[in-house]
Formats: structure tokens, C-alpha cells, sequence
């Protein structure tokens, strides 16, 4: 079994970050077309159960917007819930028109430190088209990086920092 302990894992960390984020694995991202009314979107995230989010696609895949369930609530806190959202509204009115995004060129790092510095829990990922081709989620990185450490993370005891006080049995 390979060492698990803080030093062996921070030695292969770099070299997994460095990765580019084609290796990680992605999900479809949940969109939508300009003009689609907010009810919708919310709908489509729903169907999905997995998303907090729709991204919004011209006809030719180029990203237009993100509309997040942040988005959404931001309006509601301290205002009149009725005044705040009209649900027939277009998604143009809410979603976030100027994106952070990746390329898959970019590393695993880069990844990471957008989604820290810029509270994001997805991230939409684009050709240099701009045409969205999947989003990577906090979820995905750690899949990832879990799935770099299989062993050791299967021989792992339930609770790694509890320690018995005598053998199992005895």
C-alpha cells in the first residue's frame, strides 16, 4: 500500500493540479435559449436534480449567460418576494452575462483557485469560440483527486484519527 500520510499526498498533489481539466470528468451543463421565461429555467434545473445552475446558449453554443439559484435567492433576500422575481420574465433579466469560464487547456489549478476566489461551486467550460462544451463542478475536482488516490483512500479506517485503545477483539 502506498504512504498516506500529509507528505506523500502534498508531493502528488502538484503534479495532479497541474493537469489539464480535459481529464477531469465533466457534466452536461443544463441550457437554455435567450428569451427562455425564469419559471423555465427554474424547471430545468429542477429536472436535472443534480444543478444549480443554466447556462444560457445562442443557436450557434456560444455562452450568453449564467443564471444561478444564487442569482435567484439574491432577489428575494429583504424584499418583496412578488416585486423581486417575476417569473415571466426573460432569463436575460437575472443571468450573469459576463461568466467566469475555463478552457480545457487550463489546469486542474486553475480550476480550483476560481472556484475559491470567486465562490463558485460550478464553472461553465468553453472553446475559443466561446462555444460551451460542459461544466466542472467542486464535486468533479474531488472525484478527481479521490480517484488519484484509490488505494489509499480504500484502505482508509472508518475514522481515520480515532485510535483504539486495544486491538480490535482483544
Amino acid at each position: 500500500m502506498a504512504e498516506l500520510s500529509e507528505r506523500a499526498v502534498a508531493a502528488r498533489v502538484p503534479t495532479l493540479a497541474s493537469q489539464p481539466l480535459m481529464v477531469v470528468g465533466r457534466r452536461e451543463p443544463v441550457t437554455v435559449g435567450p428569451g427562455t421565461s425564469l419559471a423555465e429555467c427554474i424547471r430545468a434545473i429542477q429536472r436535472t436534480g443534480t444543478g444549480d445552475s443554466v447556462f444560457v446558449t445562442e443557436r450557434d453554443g456560444r455562452l450568453a449567460g449564467v443564471l444561478t439559484e444564487r442569482d435567484i435567492f439574491g432577489r428575494l433576500i429583504g424584499s418583496d418576494v412578488a416585486a423581486a422575481v417575476d417569473l415571466d420574465a426573460p432569463v436575460e433579466r437575472y443571468m450573469n452575462t459576463d461568466p467566469r469560464t475555463l478552457r480545457l487547456d487550463q489546469t486542474v489549478r486553475d480550476a480550483i483557485e476560481l472556484m475559491q476566489s470567486g465562490r463558485f461551486r460550478n464553472v461553465p467550460v468553453v472553446d475559443e469560440q466561446r462555444v460551451l462544451v460542459g461544466v466542472v463542478r467542486q464535486v468533479d475536482i474531488l472525484r478527481f483527486l479521490a480517484e488519484s488516490f484509490p488505494e489509499e483512500l480504500l484502505n482508509l479506517p472508518p475514522r481515520p484519527h480515532q485510535r483504539m485503545e486495544q486491538a480490535e477483539g482483544g
